[in-house]
């Protein structure tokens, strides 16, 4: 299955609860009370304020006309141009044109799922020809440490780990000077996860990039915060806290195919403008792919 329909298979709930909205509207007659129906459920499917506000703008103008396929070929356009604000360049394409060894910093909350898309993002680099190295800087969960060096055993990656319990920012040390030593191109560091409201674990994030930034220039060059799809406007809260904190250059979007809640990604890129890099829909590695507008609209609007 190539990627376009693992894409569109994965935004079926959200693209069902969008066309069953429409639908509705339109079957009967685009009243005052239908379209604030219709807004409310565009809101409930957390597509953002400000593109629902511009849709019903438009809609409420054109009275309608053009029928249903006439109204989803508006939304449509509505969400690309929202979208099109976050599409930055493709991770794949800042790690080609940058330093070496190129730094990933992976952060967000417990249960995103960190530790399994920077091992899907390894087993890619490494199919390209690149050379990763996991770091596994997520040292309060013991299973962290160990689904990662189960992850990198299976992909042949290798993993960089102390002892549970260890300081996170030694073994990112450790990390960097292996990764110099044995001329690495791409570190991708795992990190604990850690509620956005809890001002020592975010210090703890604090350190880990100084120390980053102290052995090797730029670093961390990307700072990648992981967002699950499924929790809707928690998401972007979340965003804005680490964005705070750590200063987030890129996200990761995984659930996707687990939520009728994939329009949060339009409210990202009309809230924070921060580059969407990788969207997940589903377990295997082929499933975590870059971001780009255009496929994604198409995919939420298939079998529209």
């Amino acid at each position: 299955m190539g990627w376009i329909q693992r894409l569109s298979d994965g935004l079926t709930k959200t693209r069902d609860k969008v066309r069953l909205s429409v639908d509705r509207l339109m079957g009967r007659g685009p009243s005052p009370e239908e379209l604030d129906e219709l807004e409310t459920s565009l809101i409930a499917a957390d597509i953002g304020i400000r593109t629902v506000d511009r849709f019903m703008s438009r809609l409420r103008q054109s009275g309608g006309s053009g029928g249903a396929d006439g109204v989803l070929g508006m939304l449509k356009t509505t969400l690309l141009d929202t979208l099109q604000s976050c599409e930055g360049e493709s991770l794949s394409h800042l790690i080609e044109r940058g330093p070496r060894p190129f730094v990933v910093l992976a952060v967000g909350v417990n249960g995103v799922g960190k530790t399994t898309t920077l091992a899907k993002l390894a087993q890619q680099l490494s199919r390209l020809g690149k050379k990763p190295l996991l770091v596994a800087a997520d040292t309060f969960r013991a299973a962290a440490i160990e689904q990662l060096e189960m992850w990198g055993s299976r992909i042949g990656v290798e993993v960089i780990r102390h002892r549970h319990g260890a300081d996170p920012a030694a073994v990112v040390y450790d990390g960097l000077a292996a990764a110099k030593a044995r001329g690495i191109e791409v570190v991708l560091i795992d990190t604990a996860g850690r509620l956005h409201t809890k001002s020592n674990l975010m210090d703890e994030l604090r350190k880990v990039t100084r120390v980053l930034a102290r052995e090797v220039p730029g670093a961390p060059h990307e700072v990648l915060l992981m967002l699950d799809a499924t929790v809707g406007q928690n998401a972007l809260s979340q965003a804005k806290e680490f964005q705070a904190a750590v200063g987030v250059t890129g996200i990761a979007l995984t659930k996707l195919d687990g939520t009728a809640r994939g329009g949060i990604v339009v409210a990202i890129a009309e809230e924070l403008k921060i580059p969407v890099r990788l969207i997940g829909v589903g377990e295997a590695a082929e499933d975590l792919q870059d971001f780009h507008a255009k496929e994604f609209v198409d995919a939420l609007f298939a079998q529209a």
